[in-house]
């Protein structure tokens, strides 16, 4: 029996954060009403919207739940705020220029309710825009399933609206998202959720992602340096071990984020401090730095090029 035709079906909670997020709002609603999957509540946390989002929520039933913050909160406070007023049994996360497939929930509940083990469960999704389609994820190259810190870690590969929690895998860990983050707080907290649990996947594309250059994560692309080293440092004190086992994967993450703050020196026009961060990483195999390295001899007028095909491609 499909999960969508239990009379016991678990409740899922929709967190859903919205920030002057009237554009694309309706879309991302109708997109959970059109369910296979009947027992959820959406959590819509404004975070202090100057728009006409409310106006749009005005139109749907009690199934959503709406709460408004009184000033703007960094995204990773906001979420939790959100979780505070979920009740349910497993948290799913859609942001509003973002939408599912109708299946979606069903099938991932259907994992979850068949191995208690999972902490996580995620499935594929396709980058677009409004000229249409650009990428699916994963497609032929699928993505590593089970015990997966590691491979997050070194090569995180999650997209934040394919992903469903469980709430008590959540409660296990010491907080949850961590409230100094804007731009990676999904990042940080599905790593720590994969290192005490397993992670699953539906094979299936089951959610778009809305490659949008005017979203708060392309602006700030100067925040994922910052950032993804106050990750390093907090797993350094968190997992003690990994300085121990694991140095090639310490090494690989600390070269991505020389090579974000190298990007950022070189979207200031400062291109010798950014091939000056670079160069003792030129031995690597990435071929991303060889790139940046030699484009900013120009200078920046080819940053924005270069970002604009990079982010529609990669998040983080």
């Amino acid at each position: 029996m499909s999960v969508s035709n239990s009379k016991k079906q678990p409740l899922v909670s929709v967190i859903m954060n919205c920030l002057n997020c009237s554009k694309y709002l309706s879309t991302a609603i109708d997109s959970v009403y059109g369910q296979t999957y009947n027992n959820w509540e959406i959590i819509l946390l404004d975070n202090n919207s100057d728009d006409n989002s409310l106006a749009i929520v005005k139109k749907y039933d009690d199934k959503i739940k709406y709460f408004r913050t009184s000033k703007i909160e960094k995204l990773g406070k906001a979420r939790n705020i959100a979780l505070e007023k979920s009740k349910g049994e497993y948290l799913a996360f859609l942001d509003c220029d973002d939408l599912w497939l109708p299946e979606k929930i069903e099938k991932q509940i259907s994992l979850f309710e068949n191995n208690k083990k999972l902490g996580l469960v995620f499935c594929d999704t396709i980058f677009f825009d409004n000229s249409g389609d650009k990428k699916q994820l994963y497609g032929n190259k699928k993505p590593v399933k089970g015990k997966v810190f590691n491979e997050l870690l070194l090569n995180y590969f999650l997209s934040m609206e394919t992903v469903i929690l469980s709430r008590r895998v959540l409660d296990e860990l010491d907080e949850w998202f961590d409230v100094r983050l804007e731009v990676v707080e999904e990042k940080e907290l599905f790593l720590r959720v994969s290192a005490i649990s397993e992670v699953d996947y539906v094979d299936e594309v089951l959610a778009k992602w809305r490659v949008d250059p005017n979203s708060w994560t392309h602006k700030r692309f100067d925040l994922f340096a910052i950032e993804n080293q106050l990750i390093y440092d907090k797993f350094i004190k968190l997992y003690p071990d990994l300085n121990s086992i694991d140095q090639e994967l310490l090494k690989a993450f600390q070269e991505k984020i020389a090579w974000q703050k190298a990007l950022n020196f070189w979207k200031l026009g400062n291109g010798f401090k950014c091939r000056l961060i670079l160069k003792p990483l030129l031995k690597s195999s990435n071929l991303k730095i060889y790139i940046v390295y030699l484009l900013s001899y120009s200078g920046p007028r080819f940053f924005n090029f270069f970002m604009s095909l990079y982010l529609k491609f990669n998040k983080h």
